[in-house]
């Protein structure tokens, strides 16, 4: 796991490319601590930099960037290639490979893009990555990310340059760096709690879609080009094609079929000349990756988990029966709320644009954790998405079936029956209720969920049902000033997978949208902070592909998600010590924005503050504030978003 910068200038003095280069690529050292490099080529204007984290081959030969064995092609590459030696071994047998210098993966991926070119090495290619490929001779800057998003590339222009980087720190760091705040992207934000791809916060710098590579010609560059894009793997046409040839299996046969492959896609992901572990929350995927784990290795796998000392977030407990019964060598941190405090002034640098997702906090202090024991920790994100994880998945589509055929104005009524009742008073009546309450319909806050609920049942169509659920601020044009919100993934149903299940409608849109932009980013960048490799045994896009294969029903059962995955696991760790009620990986920032974090909500939200940045309708965001300060209403995920872009706006300033 690395670093990568670079940029194409055909404008740039000669004498400074390599100056410019060095600055920018320092900024990224948290992702390489171990090696950097650069190289320039100053007749062309180009200039490609890399920091190294060393996984794999710790020798001089796997420094980077690597010219190819002909000096053709140079490269700068994050991430891990896991069936290179079978690459290597397929250059070998056509008389295709170099004598090589030394067994890293980034000389192997060189060495295809010599023999096949880029475009069918990425389609060989079995793993996660970003890079940057310079053709010397055709004068060609290719950029290309993974399947499914694993790894993070933007690009795009500041002063007349084409730059690309890891982190938008790294772009920031470009002479001469100005580009304004994206105010459509910050209402992406708002509604979503992240900036969903394309868009980053800043105008004219771009994410790269996954499964993407595009080139750039330096001999017809210009200013704002967004070069020539080409789809190399689409995680909708796979998913459709499996849907067009189902399994043909029956459930004990599905089951075998999912074992091998997440053993082939786990084995794979534990080659590393460096120690290696997983990250355990004792849920159903993590405990699937650490059983797995264990069943391919001759030693004690090391697991590491977090949790709190509130009882309803803390998992670790959970972790720790799992890790007991696997015979893991476990280790268990508790987060107070001084902790906490103690990340909160990391995560504006941390993770580089606005990014709201609370469980960021945790998520830092388990690769903390973790990095103090090893530099390499497999994670279970990806279950929910492909197997039907979410509680969502179930409930949704039920609820819409029950309220679909109702006339409008009837669910109008309804819905502004249950609103007419305040959250904090329905809290009260639910508490009352006590015992009379069904096990299964006892949550926490019940009236915020009520509200929540009424809103759905104003919904015109099963896709409102989804953008609403996923929404923060259902109306972000109302509170960002200036800001007109594109239309993204989840709003146009054009882009929907075409398949009549609502449910896997959902899991696909999470697949593309809310996993890379949230989950993979959270990540990846609490992980690279503390110079953590994570691998994600699910986004194997073979297991991806099997996924969508399978018929619904071998994912939801009897309304309970992940059927096939939970029979999987079942063999190795029972069913008792992993099924409970889904929580997450959350934190109780609700009850810490009343207490511990209060004041230093309370600076950020000042309205003096807020009226003279000029980005946001200060009003309904005190009121909010003032509301969830009275415990009449929980808006924890709303303001969690205001304050991370505030908090984002300070660190920008302080560096």
């Amino acid at each position: 796991m690395c670093g990568l910068t670079g940029f194409l200038a055909t404008e740039t003095a000669s004498a400074e490319i390599g100056v410019y280069a060095r600055r920018m690529v320092n900024t990224l050292a948290h992702r390489g601590p171990d090696d950097a490099g650069v190289w320039v080529d100053e007749d062309a204007g180009v200039a490609l930099a890399h920091r190294r984290l060393s996984i794999l081959d710790l020798s001089p030969a796997g420094h980077q960037p690597m010219l190819s064995a002909s000096g053709r092609f140079v490269i700068t590459y994050n991430g891990e290639i896991y069936n290179h030696l079978e690459l290597r071994h397929a250059l070998e047998k056509k008389g295709s490979a170099p004598a090589w210098r030394g067994h890293s993966d980034t000389e192997t991926l060189l060495a295809a893009i010599e023999a096949w070119g880029i475009e069918k090495t990425v389609k060989a290619i079995v793993g996660m990555f970003a890079f940057a490929v310079w053709d010397r001779k055709m004068r060609i800057l290719t950029i290309a990310r993974d399947r499914l998003g694993e790894k993070p590339l933007y690009y795009g222009w500041v002063r007349g340059a084409l730059v690309f980087a890891s982190e938008l720190k790294a772009i920031r760091a470009y002479p001469g760096f100005d580009n304004p705040i994206e105010r459509r992207a910050l209402a992406l934000f708002m509604r979503f709690n992240c900036v969903p791809t394309p868009w980053s916060i800043y105008t004219d710098i771009w994410k790269l879609s996954p499964g993407c590579l595009v080139r750039f010609r330096a001999d017809a560059l210009s200013a704002g080009d967004r070069g020539e894009k080409n789809t190399y793997w689409s995680a909708r046409t796979a998913a459709e094609l499996g849907l067009i040839e189902p399994f043909g299996g029956n459930d004990q046969e599905a089951q075998e079929e999912l074992d091998r492959l997440l053993r082939r896609s786990i084995a794979g992901q534990m080659v590393a000349d460096v120690p290696l572990g997983a990250l355990l929350s004792g849920g159903i995927d993590s405990s699937t990756v650490v059983a797995l784990m264990q069943t391919v290795s001759s030693r004690p796998v090391k697991t590491f988990t977090i949790g709190f000392h509130e009882g309803e977030y803390d998992e670790a407990r959970h972790a720790k029966a799992v890790a007991q019964h696997l015979g893991t060598e476990h280790t268990e941190f508790h987060v107070t709320p001084s902790e906490v405090l103690d990340v909160i002034p990391k995560l504006p640098m941390l993770y580089d644009e606005p990014f709201a997702d609370s469980s960021q906090v945790p998520t830092y202090l388990v690769a903390e954790l973790a990095r103090q024991h090893v530099t390499v920790a497999l994670s279970g994100d990806g279950g929910d998405e492909l197997f039907g994880g979410y509680n969502r998945y179930s409930w949704a589509m039920r609820l819409w079936q029950g309220i679909g055929g109702m006339p409008f104005g009837l669910r109008r009524f309804a819905a502004g029956a249950i609103t007419a009742l305040p959250p904090h008073s329905w809290n009260r009546l639910f508490h009352l209720a006590g015992p009379l309450v069904p096990e299964r319909l006892r949550y926490g806050n019940p009236g915020d969920k009520l509200h929540k609920l009424a809103g759905l049942f104003v919904a015109t169509r099963p896709e409102e049902v989804y953008l609403k659920l996923v929404s923060h601020w259902e109306d972000p044009m109302q509170i960002v000033l200036g800001a007109e919100e594109p239309i993204s993934q989840v709003a146009d149903s054009s882009a929907w997978v075409d398949c009549p299940d609502f449910e896997r409608r959902m899991m696909y849109l999470d697949t593309v949208t809310y996993l890379p932009d949230d989950i993979l980013v959270k990540v990846d960048r609490a992980a690279m902070g503390v110079s953590l490799e994570t691998r994600v045994p699910f986004l194997d896009h073979r297991v991806y592909e099997f996924a969508w294969t399978l018929p619904l029903a071998m994912k939801i059962r009897n309304g309970q998600g992940k059927w096939i995955l939970r029979q999987v696991l079942y063999k190795y760790v029972g069913e008792g010590l992993v099924e409970r009620p889904k929580t997450g990986f959350g934190m109780p920032i609700g009850e810490w924005l009343r207490g511990p974090l209060r004041t230093w909500a309370e600076n950020l939200l000042n309205e003096t503050r807020l009226s003279s940045e000029g980005y946001f309708d200060t009003r309904p965001i005190r009121e909010k504030w003032i509301e969830h300060l009275s415990g009449k209403r929980n808006w924890q995920y709303q303001l969690w978003d205001v304050l991370m872009f505030e908090a984002w706006l300070d660190g920008l300033e302080s560096h």
